[in-house]
């Protein structure tokens, strides 16, 4: 594992890697994928799809097909309840990555090996880099990231499972590396409580206000929880710094005994500076406020959290946001180059050595998606079909291959036993840095909305609300976040759009006029596709509902989610939700109903 000799070169010598790997992507790649196929050759995988052995370069996209999850999790329960990890791969396997499952409703365990997992862990450290070399200042204080972690999992083959950011939390190339430039005790982020957690790690953010430079999480949504939490705890945070002395309740020995270290008394003129920005009516501009040397806020805001973009924008009063880096469970894929990009406008370039990549091309609206080719992939059948018109259209092109302004869907190749694996990511090529692609996080694929033929995705859902929501901007309401189901309950079924509002200058329900809401109804029906009109229009859809939930609402739904399974460090909240019980949550908060008009079309 990497100590502080090999993170001190990596800092030193990191634009350098960063341009051997751009310039060199397409050679990068093809070295990555002839690794992979010589040592694990022999494994029980890769046997089925070269009979004789034939396992070279020139024949994997021939012969091995193109895999869903569901097509692998045989092999990996295998793994996972005993056999031997050379059912999938030659190195021995070290651990599982958990998905957060809140997408697709279930986690998903993807095998990790020391190497692999050791390769991930470069990228935190290039991310640091490149935003130190774009942004001024970063160097010159501490990030207050907010972390967290969720408790490992046993399987029946003594492995451990669990999440990427907990099990990288517990490294030393952590420790030694990013860590020592955090407000945060790395005994707090450990704390399997999160609510004790988060309450150390703000306290310690607020007493060291005048050392942070940096202030973030991994995704949007745990910050906006974060700061939601602020608004309930503020007062009991200041009489903690007030006093000196830590709440009872934080009963975690090991976070007590490092919140010792920085709460070592009384501040009395610190926690009357708190109070008096915290009873403000308004928080707009909060963040700037509390830290005023912040110099960005660094947090993912592509794909399902740039739905929280309008929420840390006002909040953060001017202060940039960073979306730093783009993965999943099972791959890194880039990371952002132009850290002060707008939101909107972030791309990711790839980095070349953490996967083999190929794309599926979808077509050029990013819905639709992947056609039953695709799904059966490059195989045998492909060769038989190659003079076919949509199968040339389809064919999955390589990294060096991919035209700027099309339409992808990623898939991998690992050394950890993923072979031509759909991730379910839609990216969009935006241009090339060096040799090396760079894309725009479009949506997760198979999330949509769907009651008959009609086929609504993550992007058109958001581009409608978005289009919505500009109706309420002028009344001084904002849309903090937002989710969806088909509801099939009734006949015809009817899309039915959770809601949860906010007054900019405070956070009281606004009145809920009812004209405008139907009005922000219609906007969203207008928006959709042909096919859905058409449908309404027929009457084979209803008049789609939109449900107003009260403040907090969705600060519970997350916490459902954390109750089975999932991890605030790595929450996504679900666009569309499969879960029944998801949907009774947000009922429960309902504070208003409204509908499109029934006879729009």
């Amino acid at each position: 594992m990497a100590g502080e000799k090999e993170i001190k070169e990596i800092y030193e010598n990191g634009m350098k890697i960063l341009e051997e790997l751009t310039s060199n992507a397409h050679e990068i790649q093809e070295q990555m994928l002839e690794e992979i196929l010589i040592r694990n050759a022999g494994t029980e995988y890769l046997s089925r799809f070269f009979v004789h052995g034939q396992n070279h370069k020139q024949n994997f996209k021939t012969n091995v097909p193109i895999v869903t999850y569901e097509d692998i999790k045989p092999y990996i329960d295998r793994i996972a309840n005993g056999e031997t990890s050379s059912i999938l791969f030659a190195d021995p396997i070290t651990q599982f990555i958990q998905s957060t499952g809140t997408s697709e409703g279930k986690p998903k365990l993807i095998p990790m090996t020391a190497e692999s997992f050791e390769k991930r862990m470069v990228k935190p450290l290039l991310v640091d880099l490149v935003m130190k070399k774009c942004i001024s200042g970063l160097d010159q204080g501490k990030s207050f990231y907010l972390f967290f972690v969720k408790p490992d999992m046993e399987t029946p083959s003594g492995l451990m499972a669990s999440l990427y950011t907990t099990s990288y939390f517990k490294t030393q190339i952590f420790k030694n590396g990013l860590a020592k430039f955090c407000t945060s005790p790395i005994d707090t982020i450990l704390c399997l409580d999160n609510k004790q957690s988060m309450y150390c790690q703000l306290l310690t953010g607020l007493l060291l206000r005048d050392e942070v430079v940096r202030i973030g999480s991994s995704f949007a949504s745990v910050l906006a929880r974060s700061i939601k939490f602020l608004e309930d705890y503020w007062k009991e945070l200041c009489s903690n710094i007030r006093t000196g002395y830590l709440s009872d309740w934080i009963a975690d020995p090991a976070c007590r005994n490092a919140m010792s270290s920085i709460l070592t008394g009384p501040e009395p003129e610190l926690a009357d500076l708190i109070q008096q920005i915290c009873e403000d009516k308004s928080w707009e501009g909060i963040i700037k406020e509390l830290w005023p040397e912040v110099k960005c806020i660094s947090s993912i805001v592509t794909g399902s959290m740039s739905q929280y973009i309008p929420l840390l924008e006002f909040y953060g009063g001017g202060i940039p946001l960073v979306s730093p880096n783009c993965g999943s469970s099972e791959a890194c894929f880039g990371i952002n180059l132009k850290p002060l990009s707008k939101p909107f406008d972030v791309s990711y370039t790839i980095l070349p050595n953490m996967a083999y990549f190929e794309f599926l091309p979808v077509n050029n609206d990013g819905g639709g998606m992947s056609r039953e080719f695709e799904l059966r992939g490059a195989s045998a059948t492909e060769s038989s079909e190659s003079t076919n018109e949509t199968a040339t259209v389809n064919k999955p092109v390589d990294l060096a291959n991919v035209k700027i302004g099309r339409y992808y869907e990623v898939v991998v190749t690992t050394l950890a036993g993923l072979y031509r694996y759909r991730v379910g990511d839609i990216l969009k090529v935006t241009g090339f840095y060096n040799k090396s692609p760079q894309f725009q996080f479009v949506e997760r694929q198979n999330v949509v909305l769907s009651i008959d033929l009609d086929k609504t995705t993550e992007v058109d859902l958001s581009n409608a609300i978005t289009k919505a929501k500009l109706v309420l901007e002028p009344l001084g309401i904002m849309l903090t976040t937002y989710s969806s189901y088909a509801d099939t309950s009734l006949t015809p079924g009817r899309y039915v759009l959770f809601w949860e509002l906010k007054m900019k200058g405070s956070n009281d329900l606004p009145k809920l006029d009812a004209k405008i809401m139907e009005e922000c109804c219609g906007i969203v029906e207008e928006s959709f596709d042909f096919t859905y009109k058409s449908l309404r229009k027929g009457g084979v859809i209803s008049a789609l509902e939109l449900r107003v939930v009260k403040h907090g609402t969705f600060d519970e739904l997350m916490d459902f989610y954390v109750s089975k399974g999932a991890s605030i460090s790595q929450y996504k909240p679900p666009c569309c939700l499969k879960s029944e019980e998801a949907v009774k949550l947000l009922n429960l908060g309902m504070v208003g109903t409204f509908f499109s008009p029934k006879t729009m079309f």
